[in-house]
């Protein structure tokens, strides 16, 4: 379990270095929200990025095919970043548990933080980040 007060740089580095397909659950078509920033962001450093957003579905934002479901994405994803309120996290991770192929990492945005709801997760094994943003932390580790 990580310690979720204090994430090493290691932590953070290898995630980001082995990540390399990301669902990000509550993205948003607006460009002024959150979610599309990060979202561009992530596109532009290379990673492979499927928004999820159930009244998006069928859309797209910044080219990007908009799910409704993590489990209607058509390939395994490596990172769920999640965009939600810390009281769907829980949601969150039993969806992501329920996919066939597990992500490896369920990371909450900033803000996002419930340590009970991230337990059956690390207990399957998937790491966990919460209240951190990759875009944030991508130029701060010099990646």
């Amino acid at each position: 379990m990580a310690d979720h007060d204090h994430y090493s740089a290691e932590y953070l580095k290898e995630i980001l270095a082995s990540v390399k397909t990301i669902a990000l659950v509550g993205a948003s078509p607006k460009p002024d929200r959150p979610s599309f920033g990060v979202m561009r962001f992530l596109l532009s450093k290379g990673y492979k990025v499927h928004p999820v957003n159930p009244g998006q579905a069928g859309k797209e934002i910044l080219g990007q095919t908009v799910y409704a479901t993590m489990a209607d994405i058509p390939e395994a994803i490596d990172m769920v970043d999640v965009f939600r309120a810390p009281e769907y996290l829980g949601e969150v991770v039993a969806e992501s548990l329920a996919l066939k192929d597990r992500p490896k990492v369920i990371w909450g945005q900033l803000s996002v933080r419930d340590d009970e709801a991230v337990k059956p997760a690390e207990e399957a094994g998937i790491k966990v980040v919460m209240d951190r943003c990759p875009a944030i932390e991508i130029p701060r580790l010099g990646l």
